[in-house]
């Protein structure tokens, strides 16, 4: 394979969007599960929710952070690297990322700062809806980019002029295109699973290193109850935008399945080796005659034969990725149902095999949402707007040798900066809670001006006072 320019620019925004996409997917997640405990220490007026909020809190302000540094990054690539899309899309596509910057950035960016540093200037309850503010801010945010996104995908309600540019006819259709409600709501529920590994993991480790306190069994029990109840329906999700990949993209979704041949009925291949030069599935362990229950009514399933060679994604890249995605999801809904289990004998604070297994659990959601990805994006090739403009078509005239400079640059840098970011974050999420009231100590709360205005314990107003 030649490193030229396309195949060098291709792999510099697929380094970049794995590296964002976990920021996102981790704080869209974990703004909701401030919320929550925020929701529940004023309802209920206990300590443990406020511990859980001041923990967490510190580190949802260093994943926001690092998700916008690593965002900026990406959007430059879009005039860099794909000027020639970003000159033809960039009348339909423009709009719908100038939404999420109005809309949603600002949104979060205002009430961020009274969420980690207002505790001494508001009072709980305006506190409070800051904290949901910034979770609604975060689900728009993923709104407008699913909707961009979902555009490409499936690309309805535009016309295209003399001069081979796009422009929107209809906003709407461009807006909720027809994979977008699918795509959407598997997002939101990837980011909010992919929260829940993360903090069962955290609080597994408390475990192991014996810090169990009572904070930690609660966000073990609200991790678990999470995976538990919100698996099943992300594999519905999963099934439903598969059902429209089917309708519209089917070599993406011959390419998953690892079809070569058009049937009338086709079996579900768990595992194979795409041999795209002999165009079969080596070494396949198949269950035959699935599809009826894969996608009821479908007339003919198509193989990917029925395409030109020209116009099929990548296979073997397609395939896998799809299949990691979901292996990573199985596994972590029998670490749900596990956790439940645990809980309702009241031993999910008793190190065992499950607590060993729930710390490299928490990547788990992480693997699945950039193999996710993986499998939506390449399987799209060779496409950026699937069907009209292809991939080869939109990108930059640079130089191979200018991009491959620029990723090696990418690499160190974000080799250097996130490990380090992710590394920290690590070690506070997993560094125990005391049993102590929630809170600073004395000196800290006299301190105006904390670096971690977050931590200092909530002023009391006239207004809670009622």
């Amino acid at each position: 394979m030649e490193l030229d320019a396309l195949i060098l620019s291709r792999l510099q925004f697929a380094f970049v969007v794995a590296f964002h996409i976990m920021f996102p997917a981790f704080t869209i997640g974990l703004a909701s599960f401030l919320a929550v405990c925020e929701g529940l220490w004023l309802k209920t007026k206990r300590d443990v929710f406020l511990k859980l909020y001041l923990h967490w809190v510190k580190i949802f302000a260093l994943a926001f952070a690092m998700g916008v540094v690593s965002g900026v990054v990406m959007s430059y690539q879009f005039g860099t690297n794909w000027s020639v899309f970003s000159d033809k899309a960039g009348s339909v596509i423009g709009p719908l990322l100038g939404y999420e910057v109005l809309t949603a950035f600002f949104l979060e960016a205002t009430f961020l700062g009274v969420m980690l540093f207002g505790w001494k200037r508001v009072g709980k309850r305006l506190h409070f809806i800051a904290t949901c503010a910034v979770a609604i801010g975060t689900t728009i945010s993923a709104f407008w980019i699913l909707s961009a996104n979902s555009w490409m995908q499936t690309p309805v309600g535009y016309a295209i002029d003399a001069a081979g540019n796009f422009y929107a006819t209809d906003w709407l259709e461009v807006i909720f295109s027809p994979s977008f409600p699918s795509r959407f709501v598997h997002m939101m529920l990837a980011a909010y699973i992919t929260t829940a590994a993360v903090v069962m993991a955290a609080g597994a480790i408390q475990v192991l290193r014996g810090r169990v306190a009572q904070a930690t069994r609660y966000q073990m029990r609200m991790a678990a109850g999470t995976l538990a109840l919100l698996m099943p329906l992300q594999i519905w999700a999963g099934h439903w935008s598969g059902e429209i990949a089917h309708e519209y993209q089917p070599a993406k979704v011959a390419a998953m399945e690892g079809w070569w041949e058009s049937a009338d009925k086709q079996g579900t291949i768990l595992f194979g080796i795409p041999d795209e030069e002999a165009e079969k599935t080596r070494l396949k362990v198949e269950i035959p005659n699935t599809s009826d229950y894969l996608f009821p009514g479908a007339e003919e399933l198509h193989g990917l034969k029925e395409f030109s060679k020209q116009d099929r994604p990548p296979v073997f890249i397609t395939f896998w990725a799809f299949r990691i995605m979901v292996g990573a999801g199985l596994a972590m809904l029998v670490i749900g149902w596990w956790g439940l289990w645990l809980w309702r004998k009241d031993s999910i604070q008793k190190p065992g095999l499950f607590h060993w297994l729930a710390v490299p659990g928490g990547a788990l959601g992480f693997i699945a949402v950039i193999s996710g990805w993986v499998t939506a994006e390449v399987g799209r090739q060779p496409y950026t707007v699937y069907g009209v403009l292809r991939t080869e078509d939109s990108v930059a005239p640079v130089a191979a040798g200018q991009v491959g400079t620029t990723l090696l640059i990418f690499m160190v840098v974000y080799a250097i900066v996130f490990t380090a970011g992710v590394v920290y974050m690590g070690r506070i999420a997993t560094r125990g809670f005391d049993d102590e009231p929630a809170g600073p100590p004395e000196e800290e709360r006299r301190a105006p001006g904390s670096p971690m205005g977050a931590v200092d314990e909530p002023a009391k107003t006239a207004e809670d006072e009622d």
